[in-house]
């Protein structure tokens, strides 16, 4: 039945022109909660996305993965159902409520059917504000959390990203893994679940994104009946992380016949106005398709990796420029030095005015697909505001890609990419290391 909601919702919109504006309307409650909504009376259906800014980085020391692991817990009964109570509640209303929790954010997710919204709206309220913690859920959701955590840890790309995050941001929060590790989940007690709830899901830390069949009226309502028994926020969010790893190599032995190594160095905020040039520049180089200048070069020219892409990595206390590849161990020092190189042609303004073309052809073309149905919609109006992004950017976000210069790209690039300043975490049993100059 839901697979058959989303594809109503899809085929709604799929029927508006590309081109068209979307009207997003701001809704404040009378509690003062704030929302962005699209409103869309054509099916009977409606998405909520409520972004809880905070995260696993509100996780104290001595319970790191508590917030992750109380997220997991939200939906395994609340109130006066069970675990099996509350998924049959939910299952009799066709809807869905679920909860996410990353290194930044905890989010709810909420998708309804307009007959249905008001029980699916309860059964949400009650696992935000009433969740029962039982001890046997608990128990059944740490024994999945540790062996997911035991496979993670003999997985190269999770350990390459964890001891990058370690070097780069060193002394924070973000040098922490987000789920914990086995052991911290293990000692974890239902008062530091319980502790965790209190900090990560609080009334004044809320955005909310709507979308569908629902009136600005019906969503302050339904904001103030959802979130209003929330408590006020106790844990203060992190200071901004600068980035600490150094040019050089960090080598992890691990067995098996490739090398995954993770590589970056310090990057751009995301409300820096050359922002938008180091995103574009970011896609001609290494945007994990084919086609960027990294696909090309290491894939299709040297046959070196099947797969290789770099992001601008704007988080909300820290920021990066890093990607990740995986290579024979044979050929990880040839690789090494091929990314030297390349981030040298980056920074010495070999993109071209027929290179930002292509790009800013792409990006402006597939940027409508990503508003494909009301769940994204939403998704997207929350994520807006949790980036900080005005309320017209989604109407204006092409013009910006447009308003991108060639000169733009050289000044970024000259300003931001910086080879000797690369750190490389190799994880696996590389060779041609020695010679480098590291």
């Amino acid at each position: 039945m839901i697979r058959h909601l989303r594809i109503l919702a899809v085929a709604a919109f799929a029927a508006t022109p590309l081109h068209a504006e979307i009207d997003i309307r701001p809704v404040t409650s009378e509690a003062g909660f704030t929302a962005w909504l699209v409103e869309e009376r054509s099916i009977p259906f409606v998405a909520i996305e409520v972004i809880f800014p905070g995260g696993a980085v509100l996780d104290a020391d001595n319970w790191l993965g508590a917030t992750s692991l109380m997220t997991e817990l939200l939906s395994e009964g609340a109130g006066d159902l069970d675990a099996q109570g509350f998924a049959a509640a939910i299952e009799a209303t066709a809807g869905s409520v679920r909860f996410d929790a990353g290194r930044d954010s905890v989010s709810l997710r909420i998708r309804a059917l307009s007959e249905n919204r008001d029980e699916v709206m309860a059964l949400a309220r009650l696992a935000l504000t009433e969740p029962r913690f039982d001890e046997a859920a608990l128990e059944r959701v740490r024994a999945q959390t540790i062996a997911s955590l035991e496979r993670d840890a003999r997985n190269p790309n999770t350990i390459a990203a964890r001891a990058f995050n370690e070097l780069a941001f060193e002394g924070h929060p973000y040098a922490r893994p987000t789920d914990g590790t086995p052991e911290s989940v293990a000692a974890l007690s239902r008062d530091d679940i319980l502790a965790a709830h209190q900090a990560a899901l609080t009334r004044d830390r809320v955005l909310v994104g709507a979308a569908g069949d629902i009136s600005a009226e019906e969503l302050a309502a339904l904001m103030d009946a959802l979130l209003g028994d929330l408590p006020e926020a106790t844990v203060p969010l992190p200071d901004y992380a600068e980035f600490t790893a150094p040019g050089g190599i960090t080598v992890i032995e691990h067995p098996g016949p490739q090398s995954v190594i993770a590589f970056g160095h310090a990057g751009i905020r995301r409300d820096d106005p050359d922002f938008m040039a180091a995103f574009v520049m970011n896609e001609i180089f290494g945007g994990g398709r084919f086609g960027t200048r990294l696909m090309r070069e290491m894939r299709t020219v040297r046959g070196l990796t099947y797969g290789i892409g770099t992001s601008v990595a704007t988080a909300q206390h820290g920021d990066s420029f890093q990607g990740r590849v995986s290579t024979d161990n044979a050929r990880a020092g040839e690789m090494v030095t091929l990314l030297r190189a390349e981030w040298d042609w980056l920074a010495n303004g070999g993109i071209t005015e027929a290179d930002l073309d292509r790009v800013q052809t792409y990006l402006t073309g597939a940027y409508p697909l990503r508003f494909d149905g009301n769940a994204s919609i939403a998704g997207i109006l929350a994520s807006m505001q949790f980036q900080g992004f005005d309320i017209d950017y989604v109407n204006v976000r092409n013009d910006l890609v447009r308003a991108v210069t060639i000169e733009d790209i050289h000044r970024v690039a000259e300003r931001m990419i910086d080879p000797e300043s690369l750190h490389f975490v190799i994880v696996g049993q590389p060779q041609g290391l020695e010679d480098l100059g590291f």
